[in-house]
């Protein structure tokens, strides 16, 4: 339910973007009682079970308990986004999933649509309209989350933003909810997931991911997940 989809090895999944404001929605149907999450390095706003939640990012597996034909729907935030729409570092929502009207008023009605889509869209934009983000500061966050993409080091990404590795922390829990380091490893996890579902042997998929071997590769999936890389490939979660 990030760029890397947030898969489940329950559930049918689909995502587009949204007419409205551009940004990714994703639909979950869920098969069977157990609703799996592995880490992705991104913040949602969801239905889920007829509740405006926020979904703050994940430094583990997340289990939500579903029943079978259960559907929800999520918004993706871009980087540094859920951050200046709720007002407050989002390391406090770290591994939590909060209803929206705990962190700020909801606007409009909270109850359910007919079309949850487009009502997703419509609270972000009053949201968004209400915030009035810092372009800058947005900027910022998509350049650091670039950086982690890419696999530089806490130093590099320092250097190359001109920050302290003091300040770079401080500013990527504020605008991620974990510091780079994390943040790098998560979407390394998920860069190596998705070529281990393509089909390349593990080993391959490790060193073409970043990874020092394959034994490194399962060592941070199995902290990150609680499972293998191979299970995970075969499961979609």
């Amino acid at each position: 339910m990030g760029p890397s989809r947030r898969r489940t090895d329950v559930t049918d999944y689909a995502a587009r973007r949204g007419a409205r404001t551009g940004a990714t929605i994703w639909r979950v149907l869920s098969r069977e009682t157990e609703l799996r999450v592995v880490p992705d390095g991104v913040m949602d706003l969801m239905w889920f079970q007829d509740r405006l939640v926020v979904a703050g990012a994940d430094t583990r597996t997340m289990i939500a308990t579903t029943r079978p034909g259960d559907v929800t729907w999520g918004l993706r935030f871009s980087p540094g986004v859920a951050h200046a729409l709720l007002g407050r570092p989002v390391h406090e929502l770290t591994d939590r999933r909060i209803d929206l009207s705990e962190l700020v008023a909801a606007p409009g009605r909270a109850g359910p649509f007919s079309d949850p889509a487009a009502a997703l869209e419509e609270v972000f934009i009053a949201l968004w309209s209400r915030a009035d983000p810092d372009r800058p500061t947005l900027r910022l966050a998509a350049s650091l989350d670039r950086a982690a993409r890419n696999g530089l080091s806490v130093r590099e990404t320092s250097a190359v933003h001109d920050l302290s590795e003091r300040t770079l922390r401080r500013l990527s829990n504020t605008l991620f909810g974990y510091g780079p380091k994390t943040l790098m490893q998560i979407h390394r996890f998920q860069r190596a997931l998705r070529i281990a579902r393509g089909g390349m042997p593990l080993g391959e998929t490790a060193a073409t991911a970043g990874y020092a071997d394959q034994a490194h590769f399962t060592r941070e999936t199995r902290r990150l997940t609680g499972r293998t890389p191979s299970a995970l490939a075969r499961s979609g979660a």
